[in-house]
């Protein structure tokens, strides 16, 4: 229970260590991208109508969801570290605050929005593995970055 609530912000924030590497990323984010269709591919099973249909809207969901969590998230989580917090006044704090709140919206509302969308291409079974899926394959990537950095 408390490991998926803590997985979302343990992934972003290992994001930006990638994000601060910024050529490194591009190859990095394609690597990961073609790991997860792999993966999601396998777990899925889906027959060629439903990857025809799922793809491109899996595609278009993953690039919005990404670009809300890695540039908007970006902005905010630079602005708090351990001096700039203990500079914030509450009127700063409070704004910044509002902007997270809308951001976690903008990510609710685009994953109902893409679950809406894929009711119409897949079964409700292959929504709730796909939803288990991408889970698994978050924390066996955090888990692979966790025993590279082990290694190291």
């Amino acid at each position: 229970m408390i490991l998926k609530k803590f997985l979302p912000i343990l992934l972003l924030l290992t994001s930006f260590s990638f994000y601060a590497q910024n050529e490194g990323m591009k190859d990095k984010k394609e690597q990961i991208k073609a790991l997860k269709v792999a993966f999601l591919t396998t777990e899925l099973n889906l027959t060629a109508t439903e990857a025809a249909k799922f793809w491109p809207i899996y595609n278009t969901f993953d690039d919005k969801q990404f670009e809300l969590r890695h540039k908007k998230m970006k902005v905010y989580f630079s602005r708090m570290n351990d001096d700039s917090i203990n500079k914030m006044s509450e009127k700063e704090a409070s704004a910044l605050l509002i902007q997270i709140e809308s951001t976690d919206e903008e990510l609710f509302l685009l994953r109902k929005k893409f679950t809406k969308n894929l009711r119409e291409v897949l079964p409700a079974v292959k929504i709730i593995k796909l939803r288990k899926s991408e889970d698994d394959f978050n924390r066996k990537l955090l888990h692979q970055y966790r025993n590279k950095n082990k290694n190291k």
